[in-house]
């Protein structure tokens, strides 16, 4: 059984004693290692660590930072199927999953490889007589990223890339539950060049997240994972002065209207609900049918649902659609949701509950659910349920089903099906989410883009990645200047080598 610690210096550390804790296979149902979970102590090692390496990171040309990021990419690449094996065996998603995660963290790092370009400020020349003004990009220092199990590797990959590439040092805690794959890619790091102290990893839970958000030195926090937790990080960092980005919950909508291609919606669905076991703050969990075409979608999703193959993410001749979900404890709680929604009077039509693999039974497997005629206020469709339960309401008109979305607490991601171009575009202006997809079931920008949501899905002004990224990793300072009467500035045409 493996047991794992911390990345500090660019080398593993595991500390002589202290509080561990489980890490399982899911497909399996067994512990497979241990992680230790670092106190108040450890901890400050790896932020004194950061600290240390910031005067001499921020000093290296910005070139040279991307010169170290394009080796790493290039690692990535090249161990790519390495990685994702590391993320199936503890989170339990397909290894296909997996795959697609990896590919959207590496596209962050190669738009983080542009950064001299991304880092050139602005000038504004004779402002006043004689006065220009211009403005510099510069590091914000130690920062932190606090990061969910469901996707180990992409997540961490949103921040640190453009982080580093800023000229900051980067403290990850990822999730207790799936590490690995995190201390592998600081291995990788630190293969491309990255100098000792400027990338650390501690791992652990409350003490570590407490300690790291109180910090003096820690001057920029981001976070992905539940609502309740964003909020916290967010007040308590604020309260510390930080910069703060948190992403929490989600509960995102796809509105299918009468005139959609059913066919193409279906099959969007498909994947949106249930890929990565539903485990995914931008999958569709609940769908709006509007007018007569609510009975039609349900036939097309039934035999899909049923029909769906579940099993380890590594068994090649099983080849799932679905793994398992995180841990057993995530799985009963998915399965009291399912009990919950037939409580409160939803039609249950796929029961994924009683679900089991043969050969794995003692895997965290749940089946597709599917839940008809949701009302608002049920719990099923107010609360996020995060496993593989797609639920679906009814509206007799489009502006019923907008006043669903909007009346809802999250903004994360929205979708609409229809081939009426002047909906889908009244769509765009009507709806109030942060991302949102027509005939897309899943709205993910890409890396040069902004990714966050609204109301209660995002707490802090900026997003995680792209330009808004840049921006929240670096800080402002504006010069004033005033030549002196006279002075004739003569243009250096022998540029120097760039080292």
């Amino acid at each position: 059984m493996k047991t794992l610690g911390n990345f500090v210096d660019n080398d593993i550390h595991l500390p002589s004693e202290g509080r561990k804790g489980p890490i399982f296979n899911p497909a399996l149902g067994k512990q497979q290692g241990e992680v230790f979970l670092s106190n108040q102590e450890e901890t400050q090692k790896a932020i004194e660590s950061s600290y240390q390496a910031l005067s001499t990171w921020t000093a290296t040309p910005p070139l040279k930072r991307a010169r170290i990021l394009f080796k790493f990419k290039e690692l990535l690449e090249k161990n790519k199927n390495r990685l994702a094996e590391f993320i199936t065996h503890e989170h339990g998603k397909v290894l296909s999953d997996a795959q697609g995660e990896l590919t959207r963290g590496i596209e962050v790092v190669e738009f983080a490889c542009g950064i001299p370009h991304l880092l050139k400020g602005e000038h504004s020349s004779n402002v006043g007589t004689g006065v220009d003004s211009y403005s510099l990009m510069k590091p914000v220092g130690v920062c932190v990223g606090i990061t969910p199990f469901n996707f180990p590797a992409m997540v961490p990959m949103w921040m640190f890339p453009i982080a580093l590439a800023c000229g900051n040092t980067f403290i990850l805690k990822p999730s207790e539950k799936d590490p690995s794959v995190s201390l592998e890619i600081a291995h990788l790091l630190k293969e491309a060049g990255l100098p000792k102290g400027v990338f650390n990893i501690v791992n652990g839970d409350k003490e570590a997240v407490d300690t790291l958000l109180t910090d003096q030195r820690v001057q920029a926090v981001s976070f992905v994972g539940s609502t309740p937790i964003a909020e916290y990080i967010y007040q308590k960092s604020g309260h510390y002065g930080k910069r703060v980005q948190a992403l929490g919950g989600a509960k995102n909508h796809m509105i299918v209207m009468p005139d959609a291609d059913l066919d193409q919606a279906v099959a969007g669905l498909m994947g949106a609900a249930y890929g990565s076991a539903g485990e995914r703050c931008m999958a569709i969990s609940a769908v709006i049918a509007v007018g007569e075409i609510g009975d039609k979608l349900i036939e097309k999703l039934r035999p899909k649902i049923e029909a769906l193959k579940i099993g380890p993410g590594l068994d090649k001749e099983f080849n799932p659609d679905m793994g398992p979900l995180i841990s057993n404890q995530h799985r009963e709680k998915v399965k009291n949701y399912i009990d919950l929604g037939i409580k409160e009077g939803a039609k249950l039509v796929c029961d994924g509950r009683n679900y089991s693999c043969k050969g794995y039974e003692g895997g965290y497997f749940l089946g597709g659910s599917l839940f008809d005629h949701v009302k608002e206020g049920m719990k099923v469709h107010h609360e996020e349920i995060f496993g593989p339960v797609l639920v679906v309401l009814r509206a007799s008109t489009y502006e019923d089903a907008i006043q669903i979305i909007n009346n809802h607490e999250f903004g994360n991601g929205t979708a609409i099906f229809t081939r009426d171009g002047d909906c889908a575009r009244q769509f765009t202006e009507d709806v109030e989410v942060g991302m949102v997809g027509i005939n897309v079931p899943i709205p993910v920008p890409m890396a040069f883009h902004s990714f966050g949501g609204w109301k209660r899905s995002l707490f802090g002004p900026l997003h995680i990645h792209g330009q808004d990224g840049v921006r929240f990793y670096t800080k402002m300072k504006t010069i004033t200047s005033r030549w002196p009467s006279g002075l004739k500035q003569k243009a250096n045409f022998n540029m120097p080598t760039m080292k």
